[in-house]
């Protein structure tokens, strides 16, 4: 990765203010000294007070790894979640793009690098909590002598586990618009299994703890609060222009370069979140933006309900179904989602959704911009079925019940 370089998201309130989510520019870590090769954390006790932070660390430390990418340009780091004894990971998609492209072309451990050292197509926007340009970032004489003995061009995507073991994984499947990712560490058994919770009745409040390897740090737990739900976090590729949005756990445990894919869980160890973005002051692209790019208390994770349901299918099918409303948005949004159209045969339509209305909520989640019901209905299925509260033309209040349909490809 290019020295410096950041990349940038935003997280939009019903003012329209936003604040950057960007990935740490490299050159900030260049004073941490490199973990030594093979260590393993000490490990908490198991018998550690019921619901205390060491009791949950000694749970779920075991079902947490760290994935590595090695180029000939440097190395990245994110994390990943243990979802069966024989090496099904769950992470997040920009973590491992680049090894998906490989096995999409070369096999699972060798793809082209482009020049700079930027993974093509590496998905820009919404990673911050993301990929850490790795060891190679504390040699005082570079990537290229810390990697000679790599060929330009090769690639090695590695999992070590809680116990310090190294394998290859390859990977299962991705979902670039949900930012998950399926892999499968080789050659392994009787690892410990993440337990799944689940993000439905999550509350405000609420104590968590998250798990990873910040800045390419194992087992690093963090521990913090439910800071907001259902926060629309814009997400965006810089190079492909194209634009997503999450509806996402915000908590203020502390997240940081390469916790991306690692574990936000409740006070019981069960998951309840995988850790995907930060929020940065200042706005900017590149070393000199002026921002803060570690953690400001400002941590966005995808709810494990939805994160688990990409995950099923990308294991059972390699392919995700994703929500469709039927309806076109317009940007003049001022106390809900204003729509402009509703697309003709689709799931609205069908409802009786006319144009020009204002959705305020979908269920009981309220509604205050385009964002906000992206986001929203990015988290549904294909077939559920919401209540819409919106306002109709004349400016009063009614409700309908949708079944969502499904995004043509």
């Amino acid at each position: 990765m290019a020295t410096g370089a950041v990349a940038a998201v935003a997280v939009v309130d019903q003012s329209g203010k936003s604040a950057t989510v960007a990935q740490a520019p490299a050159a900030d870590h260049a004073r941490l000294p490199s973990p030594a090769a093979g260590s393993v954390p000490v490990q908490p006790k198991a018998s550690a007070p019921a619901g205390s932070v060491e009791q949950v660390s000694a749970k779920v430390l075991p079902s947490v790894v760290k994935l590595q990418i090695e180029t000939g340009q440097g190395r990245e780091e994110g994390s990943g979640i243990v979802l069966s004894e024989d090496g099904l990971i769950l992470t997040n998609n920009h973590v491992v793009a680049a090894a998906a492209r490989g096995a999409g072309s070369q096999g699972p451990l060798a793809a082209q690098d482009s020049p700079g050292g930027q993974f093509p197509g590496l998905p820009r926007g919404m990673y911050p909590g993301g990929q850490f340009p790795g060891d190679d970032q504390y040699s005082p004489d570079g990537p290229s002598a810390r990697n000679s003995g790599r060929a330009a061009g090769a690639m090695r995507a590695t999992v070590t586990m809680s116990d310090g073991r190294t394998v290859p994984f390859t990977v299962v499947g991705t979902d670039p618009d949900d930012d998950i990712a399926v892999v499968k560490a080789q050659n392994v058994s009787g690892l410990t299994p993440i337990a799944i919770g689940s993000s439905k009745d999550l509350k405000v409040g609420q104590n968590v703890v998250a798990v990873g390897s910040p800045l390419g740090l194992q087992g690093t737990v963090t521990t913090g609060i439910i800071s907001a739900l259902d926060r629309p976090v814009a997400t965006g590729d810089e190079q492909s222009g194209q634009h997503s949005v999450m509806s996402a756990i915000q908590t203020d445990a502390a997240i940081n370069p390469g916790n991306s894919g690692g574990a936000l869980v409740d006070m019981n160890g069960d998951l309840i979140g995988v850790n995907s973005a930060i929020a940065s002051l200042g706005g900017g692209q590149g070393s000199q933006g002026g921002g803060q790019a570690g953690s400001i208390g400002l941590g966005f994770a995808i709810p494990v309900d939805q994160a688990k349901r990409i995950a099923d299918e990308l294991v059972s099918t390699g392919t995700v179904q994703h929500a469709s409303l039927g309806v076109q948005l317009s940007g003049n949004d001022s106390n809900g989602a204003a729509v402009a159209g509703v697309v003709a045969g689709g799931p609205a339509a069908v409802a009786g959704l006319p144009d020009g209305a204002v959705i305020t909520k979908v269920d009981s989640q309220v509604i205050d911009g385009a964002d906000a019901l992206v986001a929203a209905v990015r988290s549904k299925a294909p077939g559920d079925t919401v209540t819409l509260t919106y306002e109709d033309p004349s400016g009063a209040s009614r409700t309908v019940d949708v079944t969502l349909g499904q995004v043509q490809a």
